[in-house]
């Protein structure tokens, strides 16, 4: 069963600006989802200066999401960088054949976004979490 997800064009304008936005403080983010009965990815939202845990509270406990995310990481030396990540947010909860749909479009979406470090939540909420986020990025 292999289905092919669609990236519309506005969808890859939005997220290469959103990839070039410039930022000094805090994190932003921009939310996509699957149409499953169309077969395309749709923006469902953008997120400018969110906190992790606020942002957590807006992704559904029962849908996967793509969520890509510009991180505030301040490193230990003082530094601050802005590093893309990509969020897999796969809830357990999930309806079996959206995960599967949502995990085999993973790699097209990670490639049109222009994300290396992809991040895979399956727990929900506690396990988005900005020591979580942190840990990953800094001791990857």
């Amino acid at each position: 069963m292999s289905h092919t997800v669609d990236i519309p064009q506005e969808l890859k304008t939005s997220l290469r600006k959103f990839r070039f936005a410039r930022r000094n403080a805090g994190h932003a983010a921009i939310v996509v989802k699957i149409n499953k009965q169309k077969l395309i990815m749709e923006e469902v939202e953008q997120f400018d200066d969110i906190s992790i845990d606020d942002l957590a509270e807006e992704l559904p406990e029962n849908s996967p999401r793509y969520v890509v995310l510009s991180y505030e990481l301040n490193h230990s030396d003082g530094r601050r960088s802005f590093p893309l990540v990509l969020v897999n947010w796969a809830p357990v909860a999930s309806e079996m054949s959206l995960l599967t749909l949502h995990a085999s479009a993973l790699l097209d979406f990670q490639s049109t976004a222009d994300v290396s470090k992809v991040i895979e939540v399956r727990d929900g909420a506690e396990a988005f979490t900005k020591d979580a986020i942190d840990a990953k990025l800094l001791h990857a």
